[in-house]
């Protein structure tokens, strides 16, 4: 993996998230050096939700209100089916989503998480991939969808479920050392 020294990332989830799609980005971009910000609605916990049960609790390092999308190098945006499904009501995550791609600097979303995607806005056009029960919702929504492990459009990184998660990894890696990879949107 790539060196991240003096790079930020952020990761915005809430309750129900896909604990190894929270984690496993987690470590390997502290491991390769970067600052990594746990950030969501709320100070305290979130909690991961695993198949029928209520698992692993991460500690929020900032709320949105806190944040800004360039304080970040990257955004992640972990799946599982209840986290998204919270996030993409809240107008607060959504304006931070189209916020951050407006940034051209990369932004990822695994499994479940492109909803956030469509309801920012952002998947019109762009070839992309997610879990594969939200095939239609992203086709619905104009984007070009593929069974891939990962597609990277437009700075957008998206890949479909935990099996992905190395190549995932490596590629916001290489997304985050290469640096911005998109022309900001005009706003």
């Amino acid at each position: 993996m790539r060196n991240l020294q003096n790079k930020s990332v952020a990761i915005l989830a809430t309750d129900g998230y896909e604990k190894s799609e929270l984690f496993e980005p987690l470590k390997k971009l502290r491991d390769a050096g970067a600052r990594v910000d746990v950030l969501s609605l709320e100070h305290g916990e979130i909690r991961s939700w695993d198949t029928d049960r209520w698992d692993e609790a991460i500690k929020v390092d900032r709320t949105l209100d806190e944040a800004m999308a360039s304080d970040y190098d990257a955004l992640v945006l972990p799946g599982g089916q209840i986290n998204p499904d919270l996030l993409r009501v809240e107008e607060k995550a959504v304006a931070f989503v189209r916020d951050f791609h407006a940034t051209g600097r990369p932004l990822a979303a695994i499994c479940h998480a492109p909803w956030l995607l469509i309801e920012a806005g952002l998947v019109d056009g762009l070839r992309a991939t997610s879990y594969k029960s939200i095939r239609t919702d992203m086709i619905n929504a104009g984007a070009r969808w593929a069974d891939e492990e990962v597609i990277v459009d437009n700075g957008i990184i998206t890949s479909r479920n935990p099996g992905d998660l190395d190549a995932f990894c490596d590629c916001i890696a290489d997304e985050v050392a290469e640096g911005s990879t998109a022309t900001p949107d005009a706003a």
